[in-house]
Parts: C-alpha cells; structure tokens; sequence
C-alpha cells in the first residue's frame, strides 16, 4: 500500500493532492514499534527495499482509530461516511471497545476529503490506491469546477 501511495501522490503531484498516514497498532498489533521506530519499519522491513514517502505523504504518529481511544480525526470521519461492511472482523484481532458498525476494519482504511475539508468517500482496507484514482480525478474536477 505505502509504494502505492507515493505512486498516486506522483500521478496527482500538480493537482495538489497530499497523503495522510496515521499509523495504528489496533489490528492484530500490526505497527508495535515506537513511534521513533515506525520509518525504519517501512524504509526496512514493510514495505521495505529503502522505501521513502513522498514529499506529500505526510506520515503522523500513531493513533487509535477506534474505540473510546479513538483519535479525534477519526471520530470525524468515520461519523461523516458510511461503513464500508456489515461484517467489521474477527473480535479476537482486535484491540479496543467498544466495537463499532463504522469503525475502521484493518490497517488501510482509506478515507478521501475533498478540497474543502469534507470527508467525501471512504475504502475499505483491499482498496488499492490505483483504484482511487477515478474518485480522485472526479474531486479535482469539482474543485477546478468551483473556481472558474
């Protein structure tokens, strides 16, 4: 995901478009580093190979996404946009309460905000960032649309 990013950051480079990434230890304690630790993991171990964010991907420390720990931001943008499925997860992989139908379901939920700061649509974890490209391009439409 993280390569996928920069990629699309590349694509829409011109266009304004910047990234947000919050990591997130509350599935299956995926990201259990420091915060210290966390761009060595992905320049070294995932995705690995030297990899390096964008100059647009702006990459926060960790956060909880959920449960009554939940980040503020989240809080807001899952009460914006609907679920993405009925079916969250397995509890067990989980590590906060109170469950909740909107909550984030894994590690890459995907949220894009449109250029006056409205949550606009929200993905699921699967979604690769490529496949965000029309929804992309469709709010840049909307914002070049707003200002002639």
């Amino acid at each position: 995901m993280l390569p996928g990013m920069n990629a699309l950051l590349t694509k829409y480079e011109e266009a304004g478009v910047v990234g947000l990434g919050f990591p997130c230890n509350q599935f299956k304690k995926q990201e259990p580093g420091r915060p210290d630790e966390v761009m060595n993991c992905y320049e070294f171990v995932r995705p690995g190979e030297s990899w390096a964010p964008h100059n647009l991907y702006n990459i926060f420390g960790k956060v909880d996404v959920n449960g009554v720990s939940a980040h503020s931001l989240y809080k807001f943008l899952k009460a914006s946009c609907p679920a993405v499925t009925e079916n969250i997860g397995n509890r067990q992989l989980m590590y906060w309460d109170d469950i909740d139908a909107r909550d984030v379901t894994w590690n890459y939920g995907k949220f894009l905000i449109d250029s006056t700061g409205k949550p606009r649509y929200r993905f699921g974890p699967t979604v690769t960032l490529d496949q965000l490209y029309p929804y992309v391009d469709e709010l840049i439409e909307e914002r070049d649309d707003m200002t002639k």
